[in-house]
C-alpha cells in the first residue's frame, strides 16, 4: 500500500506560479507510476500529467500542456507539479495518484481514475484575477 500526501497549494495571482509536491511512502513507492489530477466542486476529476518511473517520460493532457511540468525525485519519493502562468480556471483541488505500471504505456497510456488505487487527500489551489 502506498500513502500519498500533497503539499504546496495556496493562493496565486493570474500569471503566477506554484509548485505542488506529493510525497509517497510505502512499499516500492519509487517504482510506481505517478500522476496529478484536479477537481472543481460539481465537476469530474480531470487528469493533468503523469510520469513513468522507469525513464521519467511524461504525458500531459490539455489543461496542463505548455504550462505545467511534472517531475519526480525518486531519492525523496516525491513528485512535483510546477505550474506556471496560472489562470483563474486553474482554481481547484489538486490530487496526486499512484498505480503500478509494468511499462510506459501502462503508466501514461490512460488517466482512467479507476486504475489509480492510491490517492492523496488533495491540496487547494486558488488563482485570483
Amino acid at each position: 500500500q502506498v500513502q500519498l500526501m500533497e503539499s504546496g497549494g495556496g493562493s496565486a495571482q493570474t500569471g503566477g506560479s506554484l509548485r505542488l509536491s506529493c510525497t509517497a511512502s510505502g512499499s516500492k513507492s519509487s517504482s510506481r507510476c505517478m500522476a496529478w489530477f484536479r477537481q472543481v466542486p460539481g465537476k469530474e476529476r480531470e487528469g493533468l500529467a503523469s510520469i513513468y518511473a522507469g525513464d521519467h517520460r511524461t504525458r500531459y493532457l490539455d489543461p496542463a500542456e505548455g504550462r505545467f511540468t511534472i517531475s519526480r525525485d525518486d531519492t525523496k519519493n516525491t513528485v512535483y507539479l510546477q505550474m506556471n502562468n496560472l489562470r483563474p480556471e486553474d482554481t481547484a483541488t489538486y490530487f496526486c495518484a499512484s498505480k503500478k505500471a509494468n511499462n510506459l504505456f501502462e503508466c501514461i497510456g490512460t488517466f482512467a481514475i479507476i486504475l489509480f488505487p492510491s490517492w492523496g487527500r488533495g491540496t487547494q489551489v486558488t488563482v485570483s484575477a
